[in-house]
């Protein structure tokens, strides 16, 4: 079997995704409630107790709200690097030892099949980091919660097959917004999220021959919308010289809605 995978949740109230071969099955954070992540992978057809182990990218609620209690009750090991532990025990209750790993930054590990790469990126959190995941010759990028792409990160996931990738806000949306101003700026800054033209910026500089299928990923609740972020990478990308939908297509991620799986070919 190739590698596939489905963005199970995506957006600020909570973020999973799941990617896996037929040997190896990966959950990448847990930022819903166990009966959530129950209800998700029943969407997509498959039975967590066939999951292998679970990555944390960093210890926000929406990224790991629901991980203690999935992985106690599906025996599942966790693998977060030093910063993230420390950060977020606490927050997750007791587990055994044998489920406790260390997956440092900026490191590559074997999981069965597939080979894990982690990268840093800039956020408001302990040590948060993302991964790209290569097998058979196939690689597949997540990258959310990020304040900006560095020309580091570009070089990490360029060409990959597919990517997942933070198209967090409008920033007229954001500016205009409810927000307190304290929370904008930090939206804003180099530690916040990408914005959806920022997003478009980056892919255009990383996206390959091998690209076909991007991801538009964490949609702020209050400001984004699908239509919009679709439409503006978009018209960023066709400046650009990428025709969507026919060298590279673009797919929206919801909160609550797994995408289907999609086989990496």
């Amino acid at each position: 079997m190739n590698l596939s995978f489905s963005v199970l949740a995506s957006g600020s109230t909570g973020n999973a995704f799941f990617i896996g071969t037929e040997n190896e099955k990966i959950l990448v954070d847990a930022g819903l409630s166990g009966k959530e992540l129950d209800r998700l992978f029943s969407e997509i057809g498959m039975n967590p107790n066939t999951l292998s182990r679970i990555l944390v990218t960093h210890e926000h609620s929406d990224h790991i709200k629901g991980l203690g209690v999935f992985a106690r009750k599906y025996n599942l090991p966790i693998y977060a690097n030093e910063k993230t532990w420390n950060a977020m025990e606490g927050s997750i209750g007791k587990l055994t030892l044998d489920q406790k790993f260390i997956f440092g930054l900026e490191k590559t590990n074997t999981f069965g099949d597939i080979d894990v790469e982690s990268f840093g990126v800039s956020h408001d959190a302990a040590e948060p980091m993302f991964f790209t995941f290569y097998h058979g010759g196939k690689k597949v990028a997540l990258i959310t919660d990020l304040g900006y792409v560095s020309d580091r990160i570009k070089k990490t996931v360029e060409d990959a097959d597919a990517y997942i990738f933070e198209s967090n806000h409008d920033v007229s949306m954001l500016r205009m917004g409810r927000y307190p101003w304290n929370v904008k700026r930090r939206i804003l800054g180099d530690s916040g999220h990408v914005s959806n033209e920022d997003c478009a910026l980056a892919l255009s500089e990383i996206i390959g021959n091998k690209t076909k299928r991007i991801y538009l990923a964490h949609l702020s609740k209050d400001n984004n919308m699908k239509d919009l972020a679709r439409m503006s990478v978009e018209s960023v990308l066709n400046e650009r010289g990428f025709s969507i939908g026919q060298d590279v297509e673009l797919h929206d991620t919801d909160p609550k809605r797994p995408t289907p799986i999609y086989e990496v070919v």
